[in-house]
């Protein structure tokens, strides 16, 4: 699923997070992810097997956990990077008192929202 990183941040699926914050391996990519890394660095820092992370890092991009980006090479193999895209998360209670879920994210800075444009543009091509 391509995101669109210029529309607002619409808040993910309750469910979504709930899940993927429920998954012991998808809590070890988030405690291990400090910097962007590919899909084979993560499976090797966690010591997960790869097609088990490429789930796993599905199941955090969809709950809006992970932002994926474009790591650009000079010899055109490009690969994808994963990074954490959020500060905090909040289960609550609505009006309604129906749960709701809340993300807080870091301000992007011009040249991350530049560079989140051309991964998105590089996924369609």
């Amino acid at each position: 699923m391509v995101r669109d990183p210029f529309a607002d941040e619409d808040q993910p699926d309750l469910q979504d997070v709930l899940d993927a914050l429920d998954d012991p391996k998808c809590r070890a990519i988030v405690r291990n992810l400090d910097e962007p890394m590919t899909a084979e660095e993560i499976s090797e820092v966690c010591d997960v097997p790869l097609s088990t992370t490429y789930r796993k890092l599905d199941l955090l991009t969809e709950a809006s956990l992970l932002r994926e980006g474009m790591e650009i090479r000079p010899d055109g193999q490009h690969a994808s990077q994963y990074e954490v895209d959020f500060e905090e998360v909040v289960v609550g209670l609505d009006d309604d008192r129906a749960f709701e879920v809340g993300i807080s994210r870091v301000p992007r800075t011009a040249d991350e929202r530049l560079r989140d444009l051309w991964s998105e543009v590089r996924k369609e091509t």
